[in-house]
């Protein structure tokens, strides 16, 4: 090999590098735009109501927590309330598609309150029934003003009247119990969340067959998709005496599935799956303003790493069959109140 020959090799690898550089720094170019476009539609798609600011001092006080032995602990471990709602839109050809009634607007069909005790190990889920009569409060209106209190009204008409704010007033008058955070679930965004986790698996007691949620199962185990998901969560009518009880049994065994769902998929291997899996989920969310960021959610969901699905107690508040109707319930005391004390 001749000395030119030599100096042309020599002068081509600075080339070769500078164009293998280029090509590396290029590629993590477009990851990290990537990776930064993800983060910014996953965080665009949170909608969220500054419930703090709309309700001011007007409510119940904050606990004091207590003192963790490390004052600059990573995540938060103080107890906390989150009022979770489920919102039934039956209106428009995608809801129409998922069974959706002829009714138009959105329902809070599904109300419950999670308790997270101190350390964030254990937690309560407490049902509401939507057909609990209660005196709802004045609430303040987004467009200025307010809505009259109404006695003996049924308990999700809160929602329906003055959508998150009141939804939160009307708990927190009626628990004494401080909502530190809102959640609010689209149903429609539940079933895509569902296929998304790639179904969930639950064991039902009876038969099942209800025409309004176009719903037939037959008793035990089955591995539902988001539109079959979606209907268990809706169907009352097929099971027991028809109630929104029924409904809230099967809820609930729908809320203990996603859990195992979600801790049995390794999503943190799957990076495609986790997309579509947060997509999902934060496609279908409205929250307050402490939770309306993809940081906010990821510090809350981090500090539950430590409960697991079997730590979780899912209860009903105690109700009794209305005097005034036999078709809604009310608290049934002091049974209720004992309930709700214990989460304070």
């Amino acid at each position: 090999m001749t000395g030119d020959d030599e100096d042309r090799r020599a002068g081509r690898r600075p080339r070769i590098l500078k164009a293998v550089g280029l090509t590396l720094a290029g590629t993590l170019l477009l990851g990290c735009a990537a990776a930064g476009w993800a983060y910014w539609h996953l965080n665009s798609n949170i909608k969220s109501v500054d419930i703090n600011s709309a309700l001011g001092d007007d409510r119940p006080a904050k606990p004091t927590p207590t003192p963790s032995a490390s004052q600059e602990a990573p995540l938060p471990t103080e107890a906390v309330n989150i009022l979770v709602l489920g919102s039934d839109s039956r209106s428009g050809k995608e809801n129409q598609a998922l069974g959706g009634g002829s009714s138009t607007g959105a329902r809070s069909d599904t109300a419950m309150v999670v308790h997270i005790d101190a350390g964030r190990t254990t937690a309560t889920v407490v049902s509401i029934p939507r057909d609990t009569l209660v005196t709802r409060p004045s609430c303040p209106l987004e467009s200025g003003g307010s809505t009259p209190a109404a006695y003996g009204a049924m308990f999700n008409s809160a929602y329906s009247v003055g959508g998150p704010v009141c939804a939160v007033k009307t708990v927190e008058s009626i628990t004494n119990v401080r909502m530190d955070h809102y959640i609010e679930i689209d149903f429609s965004g539940f079933a895509k969340l569902v296929d998304a986790l790639g179904g969930v698996t639950v064991t039902t007691d009876e038969d099942i067959d209800d025409d309004d949620s176009h719903l037939t199962l037959k008793a035990g185990p089955h591995h539902l998709n988001g539109k079959q998901a979606l209907a268990f969560a809706r169907t009352r009518h097929g099971i027991g005496d028809g109630s929104d009880l029924g409904r809230i049994g099967l809820q609930q065994k729908l809320v203990k599935a996603l859990l195992e769902q979600i801790s049995s998929t390794n999503l943190l291997t799957r990076p495609t799956k986790l997309y579509s899996v947060a997509d999902a989920i934060t496609g279908s969310l409205t929250t307050d303003t402490g939770l309306d960021s993809l940081t906010e959610l990821m510090s809350l969901g981090e500090s539950l790493k430590g409960l697991s699905s079997d730590e979780v107690k899912t209860v009903t508040m105690p109700v009794v069959t209305a005097p005034s109707d036999p078709n809604r319930v009310v608290a049934k005391e002091p049974a209720a109140s004992e309930l709700w004390e214990s989460l304070r």
